[in-house]
């Protein structure tokens, strides 16, 4: 409604007349999602404060993210803001219940209060009135300074009350795979093994521990089909299982580096026992052997770093040692606390003793077969894979490339620099996810190559890994080592290589190839027990 007063033409439409009322709503708790009530109450108390001032009601938006920081990371608050962009023609006010349900963070609040304003959208808070003056706007960011403080400092102090749970063994934090979280007289909140924990996840790390399950990617076929995890291919679970099988959880201990909480006995009972632990900790290092090759290997020394003193189990050295004369090449036990510290071992003696223990580990000619077929069984089933995974690495591409057309529309249609900013940044982060995924599905392959290349090598170094040692550069011979035998070697100057308790991959192959189907125990696979660990 206009009035003429002479030439000028003043204005009565109040700021809030034609508007439609959205009501906004957001609870901070987990405690308050469970139960339901937070959001309920401000909403009715939102919806009623609208209908009493005559103003329509259309939609709300309900928030129950828990987060802190940024307003675009709550999924109704971005679906309101694009609600209201999808509707230019209209006119809004958006009501809240309180101003910390706005926002709890000084500098996000007047970014939202800014991204409202440059949309037109008239705010409302029950427990506030805006005020757009400069006492009105200090008065305001007091407040939303005194909502951050408040959160600061009750993320510290819950932060000290669960560190304090840490150290004395409970758990604090979500849920984890093969635990459920139950309230214990005694103890409060207890993690305690379920049944999945224990019927499934149990029996995969200990047939890993004692080698039934070769590979990791077979650790992870055995809990797919048994169902611990669901919806995805086995391979898709390595990464998760390997933290899985790191972490102390699982055998009862507990420690949070992060808040520096050092490992210690939890409270909680482990899925394994901690003898199994360590053996999948011996697993999985021998699974990254390339990592422990040192970089100071030298030709005129290869066995540095790949021995150890009979008697301190520390690394042997390897050095000159000037004599009357000339300097002659050593290896030796450098630990003062040794009984054999400086003992001098001839390098000579020592890596002649070596190839003579590599010749020992020559594959058998009866034990070829063998080698081949296990080898075509890895290689198709990784080849298979492969393609299983070049699937959905195709599937993905699509729903990328879906995913950005949708945001360049929505880049489109948004009034706001903000919202476009976001989308852009959304369609940036997909279009590298897109080019990786492209450039791994570039072209057919021919396997054919690798495959023969790949056997020539396997068998070969099996088959005459002395060859193999006297042709290679010194990091060759360090990877040659860890694929033949399963730790370094224990080496005395009366004996020399110690070598009973050694497992190597040609005695491996070997055992199988005598082994008589007659021993072997028909049936499904059932987890090793007690005494398996305890002759091993």
């Amino acid at each position: 409604m206009t009035k003429r007063r002479g030439q000028k033409v003043v204005s009565t439409l109040s700021p809030l007349e034609g508007r439609k009322g959205l009501v906004y709503a957001r609870v901070s708790t987990q405690r308050q999602v469970d139960e339901g009530t937070g959001l309920e109450s401000q909403e009715n108390r939102c919806i009623k404060d609208l209908c009493a001032s005559g103003m329509p009601y259309v939609h709300s938006f309900l928030d129950s993210y828990t987060g802190e920081g940024d307003f675009m990371a709550r999924p109704a608050m971005r679906e309101l803001l694009a609600y209201i962009d999808a509707r230019p023609g209209e006119r809004f006010l958006v009501i809240f219940d309180d101003l910390k349900r706005f926002a709890r963070d000084t500098e996000f609040h007047i970014k939202l209060r800014t991204a409202f304003k440059i949309r037109d959208v008239q705010l409302k808070c029950l427990n506030f009135n805006f005020e757009d003056s400069p006492e009105g706007r200090f008065v305001e960011t007091v407040f939303a300074g005194q909502a951050q403080l408040e959160r600061e400092q009750n993320k510290r102090q819950v932060m000290q009350k669960m560190k304090a749970r840490l150290e004395a063994g409970y758990w604090t934090f979500g849920t984890k795979k093969g635990y459920d979280m139950v309230t214990h007289s005694a103890h409060g909140k207890l993690a305690v093994p379920n049944e999945e924990g224990l019927t499934m996840l149990k029996p995969a790390m200990e047939m890993f521990a004692m080698g039934t399950l070769v590979r990791k990617i077979d650790v992870c076929r055995f809990l797919v089909e048994k169902g611990f995890w669901k919806n995805q291919s086995p391979e898709k679970y390595i990464d998760k299982l390997v933290y899985m099988m790191r972490d102390p959880f699982y055998c009862g201990d507990l420690h949070y580096p992060s808040w520096n909480v050092s490992r210690r006995k939890g409270q909680h009972e482990g899925v394994v026992s901690l003898e199994v632990f360590e053996n999948v900790q011996v697993r999985l290092r021998k699974d990254n052997a390339g990592a422990r090759i040192r970089t100071d290997i030298t030709p005129e020394f290869p066995l540095r770093g790949l021995l150890v003193c009979t008697e301190c189990k520390r690394h042997l050295t390897a050095a000159w040692s000037k004599g009357s004369s000339k300097k002659y090449p050593y290896y030796y036990c450098q630990n003062k606390a040794c009984g054999l510290y400086s003992k001098m071992f001839r390098k000579e003696d020592t890596e002649i003793d070596f190839k003579a223990l590599l010749e020992r580990n020559t594959l058998k000619p009866e034990v070829d077969k063998i080698v081949s077929v296990v080898f075509d069984r890895v290689w198709e089933q990784e080849v298979s894979n492969m393609h299983s995974q070049e699937r959905s690495a195709e599937q993905k591409v699509k729903t990328l490339r879906n995913e950005i057309r949708e945001l360049s529309d929505l880049v489109i249609k948004a009034k706001s620099e903000t919202l476009q900013r976001a989308y852009e940044a959304q369609i940036e982060e997909r279009a590298k996810e897109l080019e990786c995924l492209e450039q791994t599905l570039g072209g057919e392959r021919d396997l054919k190559i690798p495959y023969r290349t790949a056997l020539g090598k396997a068998t070969g170094m099996l088959k005459s890994p002395i060859s193999i040692w006297d042709t290679v550069d010194t990091v060759e011979k360090h990877r040659l080592f860890f694929f033949l035998f399963e730790k370094k070697l224990e080496y005395a100057k009366e004996g020399g290589y110690r070598t009973a308790d050694l497992l190597s991959n040609t005695r491996l192959f070997e055992e199988f190839a005598t082994a008589n189907p007659l021993d072997v125990e028909a049936g499904g696979i059932e987890p090793p027990s007690e005494s398996v660990y305890e002759s091993a």
